[in-house]
C-alpha cells in the first residue's frame, strides 16, 4: 500500500470529533482494566487480553467459520485482490453463541453493541496472507458516502486468535516494528485513530503468510455511531 501517494486523511475527516471522543472513552476504560496489557508504543493505542476465549469457545467459533468461509475480498474494492488470500465470512450474529461473544467484546471496550459490525471469521492456510492495510475508511473514496450513512468511520478493531500456528501468521505492524504471534484465545484491540481523532497511519498492519498450520481469527470493527 503506497500511503505516500494518498491524500492526507486529516484533511477530510468528518468524524474527527467522534473518533477523538470514542478513543478517549475506550482508552480510559482499558487503562483501568487489570486484565488488559498495553503494547509498548506511544504511536498507537493497542491492548491485549490473555485467555479471552476458552478452548471450547475457540473450537465452536472455528466450526462456524468453516461453515461460512469463502475466498476473501478486499472490502474497499468489493472483489478479490492478490494481497488478501485468506478465506473469510460473517458469522450469524443472531446465533446465541455469537451474541454472547459479541457482548463480551462490547463490554470489554465499553462500546454499544449497535456500533459494531458483524463479527467476521477468517481462515489462513499455509501460504495465505493479508498484506499491509489499514482498517479505517478512505473518506475520499467512492464507497465513503455509503459507509458514512452506515455508521461512519471505524474507531476500534478487536481481533481474537482462535488457534495457535506452528510457524508464521503473525499480525505485523511494520511502522511500529511489532509482530504479534497467533496465541489461541488471546484478544488484542487497537484504536484506528490518534488521540486528536485523525486516522492513524501507524496502525498499518498485515497478516503475514502462514508457513505451517492453520490460522483462525475473528475480527469485529466498531464505528462512531450505530452501524447498518
Amino acid at each position: 500500500m503506497d500511503l505516500a501517494a494518498e491524500p492526507d486523511p486529516a484533511e477530510n475527516n468528518p468524524d474527527r470529533k467522534a473518533l477523538a471522543r470514542v478513543g478517549e472513552m475506550v482508552r480510559k476504560r482499558l487503562d483501568a482494566d487489570p486484565g488488559a496489557w498495553r503494547a509498548p508504543t506511544d504511536l498507537a493505542d493497542i491492548y491485549g487480553f490473555t485467555d479471552f476465549l476458552s478452548g471450547p469457545e475457540c473450537d465452536a467459533m472455528i466450526k462456524l467459520i468453516d461453515a461460512t468461509a469463502k475466498p476473501s475480498a478486499l472490502y474497499d474494492h468489493g472483489n478479490e485482490i492478490a494481497g488478501r488470500t485468506s478465506y473469510s465470512g460473517d458469522v450469524d450474529r443472531n446465533d446465541p453463541f455469537v451474541r454472547m461473544i459479541e457482548r463480551r467484546i462490547d463490554d470489554c471496550l465499553g462500546l454499544p453493541n449497535e456500533w459494531g459490525e458483524t463479527v467476521q471469521g477468517q481462515r489462513y492456510h499455509p501460504g495465505q496472507e493479508f498484506k499491509d492495510h489499514t482498517d479505517w475508511f478512505r473518506t475520499w473514496a467512492d464507497y465513503w458516502p455509503g459507509e458514512s450513512s452506515r455508521g461512519g468511520q471505524r474507531s476500534w478493531t478487536a481481533m481474537v486468535y482462535l488457534s495457535d500456528v506452528e510457524e508464521g501468521g503473525e499480525t505485523r505492524f511494520p511502522k511500529l516494528r511489532m509482530d504479534i504471534p497467533p496465541q489461541r484465545g488471546v484478544m488484542f484491540v487497537w484504536n484506528n485513530a490518534r488521540a486528536d481523532g485523525t486516522p492513524n497511519i501507524d496502525t498499518l498492519h498485515a497478516g503475514t503468510p502462514v508457513v505451517r498450520g492453520t490460522k483462525y481469527i475473528i475480527t469485529k470493527w466498531y464505528r462512531t455511531r450505530p452501524w447498518g
